[in-house]
């Protein structure tokens, strides 16, 4: 497991060194997460790129993704460590005794609820997702030109980050048994589409835009 600091601050050799590596974690849901950081740095730097006179129109918007992505990137980036903590957790789960009837039912209760606990943060980056895409959506009309193939860009990783995060969401609920929490799971997956959906619409418009 690692602590936040070292999620943060680790280098980009190091995490792709440890994601090749035969361990439950980092796994799909760090790439998940890291692409929705990586999306709120773009559009970050698409903002700040849109400023000055020529942009005064648009300076609160771009005041406010840039505060905004700011937020929204240190989140990905926590949930990096975070997925990675629970899938831990999962491992652990896998690994008790199953022995006896009485071990087994417990194994399989214990496996269940870190399932639970694991879908959180691929769930978490789908919200993020849609949060992101709002920012994309209101930069996308008046982003600095120049930039605007890093704004399309920022929109693909967010489609990443999305559908990603939902396959692993739909893995881990073939095991959660609560009622509850299939419920609540259910209701992020069926938002997914809408945000491919949308994600799409951005990069096809900054693609047109740019071939004008």
């Amino acid at each position: 497991m690692r602590d936040e600091r070292t999620a943060r601050d680790e280098t980009i050799g190091s995490f792709l060194e440890k994601l090749a590596a035969r361990t439950a974690a980092p796994a799909g849901g760090a790439v998940a997460a890291l692409n929705g950081a990586q999306a709120a740095a773009l559009l970050a730097m698409v903002a700040r790129y849109t400023t000055g006179p020529k942009y005064a129109a648009v300076a609160q918007t771009a005041e406010r993704v840039t505060r905004e992505a700011g937020q929204l990137r240190a989140e990905c980036t926590d949930l990096i460590a975070a997925d990675a903590a629970a899938f831990g957790a999962v491992a652990a789960a896998y690994a008790l005794p199953k022995e006896t009837d009485e071990q087994r039912g417990a194994r399989s209760a214990a496996i269940a609820a870190a399932l639970v606990h694991a879908t959180e943060p691929p769930a978490a980056v789908i919200a993020a997702a849609a949060r992101l895409l709002d920012l994309a959506e209101a930069l996308a009309p008046a982003g600095n030109r120049t930039v605007l193939g890093d704004l399309a860009a920022a929109a693909d990783a967010i489609r990443a980050a999305a559908a990603t995060s939902r396959i692993l969401v739909e893995a881990n609920m073939a095991g959660i048994t609560d009622t509850a929490a299939r419920e609540r799971y259910g209701e992020v997956l069926a938002r997914v589409d809408m945000l491919l959906a949308r994600a799409d619409a951005v990069a096809s418009a900054v693609r047109a835009d740019l071939v004008r």
